[in-house]
């Protein structure tokens, strides 16, 4: 079971949008060096919607080369085909991937059962274990609580990454299957304390990408039921959870990568370079994390 900081990576690129596989191989260092718990390559910060399929496979086969097995990679291989996400999962398995993270299938606007269906042939047809993705507000496809217990039954679907937000929900699910060793993830930063201090696995983040030793910190105070530690750290982080979202993922936190001398300037259309006005919110965001002296 993996328990933590899970980085949602962000993928650098070039100023001219070409992926930067230099400096990608030097987040992955940056994030084992700094105590991240578990990379997904290629999930939502990752922008694979804008990726060839070349491109996805190779993201997810270089971050599973750098990180050479010292922590679980994720591979991000959802799709609203599900042919489509049987391929990538396939692919993310033969290149070494530990599990792979399945978005609701987005536009089709499956019914429930839908869903589940989905789901249930891609954990039949593929061996790679699967984490569900649900983030309703990008897809407009929400996994309700009693599909998730059912697929929770399938062989191969060992998890869920919730990114609604919604603590009472939640929290139903974490009674509902207490003494499971089905893995439940936060996907909602400006909640996930909270979602750990109820008993969820950890936090699949996009703060992370750029405080990766205070988010594993948090995490672990939180997972061990230490209150007091965890929000003394996710007070400090609130501001970078909040306006990490100022505009659509991953813009604000690949230009607060960029401020802080990580990556270069790169992002694809239809996504676009951080608007201007919100670079001073971010940049205050970033100095009280403490990761920019001004």
């Amino acid at each position: 079971m993996i328990t933590g900081s899970i980085v949602a990576l962000a993928t650098p690129m070039k100023s001219n949008g070409e992926i930067d596989w230099e400096v990608l191989r030097k987040l992955v260092s940056f994030h084992l060096e700094n105590g991240t718990d578990a990379i997904v390559a290629a999930g939502t910060t990752g922008e694979p919607t804008t990726m060839s399929f070349a491109e996805h496979f190779d993201v997810i086969r270089t971050v599973v080369e750098e990180v050479d097995g010292r922590i679980p990679v994720i591979a991000g291989t959802g799709s609203n085909n599900t042919t489509e996400a049987i391929e990538l999962t396939r692919y993310a398995k033969e290149v070494g991937a530990d599990y792979c993270l399945s978005v609701a299938p987005y536009y089709n606007k499956p019914t429930q059962e839908g869903m589940y269906q989905h789901f249930k042939a891609i954990a039949e047809n593929c061996d790679l274990p699967v984490i569900l993705y649900n983030v309703p507000g990008r897809t407009i496809s929400d996994i309700y609580n009693e599909t998730v217990l059912r697929l929770a039954e399938v062989d191969n679907i060992v998890g869920l990454k919730d990114a609604t937000g919604n603590l009472e929900r939640a929290q139903e699910l974490i009674q509902r299957l207490n003494g499971s060793d089905f893995m439940l993830y936060s996907g909602d930063d400006a909640t996930a304390c909270d979602f750990m201090l109820m008993g969820g696995n950890g936090d699949i983040s996009v703060t992370a990408n750029v405080a990766p030793k205070a988010m594993h910190e948090l995490c672990m105070a939180a997972i061990a039921g230490d209150a007091e530690k965890a929000h003394q750290i996710n007070t400090r982080l609130l501001p970078l959870h909040t306006n990490l979202g100022i505009e659509s993922n991953p813009i604000p936190v690949k230009w607060a990568l960029h401020r802080m001398g990580i990556i270069d300037t790169g992002i694809r259309l239809p996504l676009t370079w951080l608007s201007e006005k919100y670079h001073s919110t971010v940049s205050g965001a970033l100095q009280s994390a403490g990761l920019i002296d001004d």
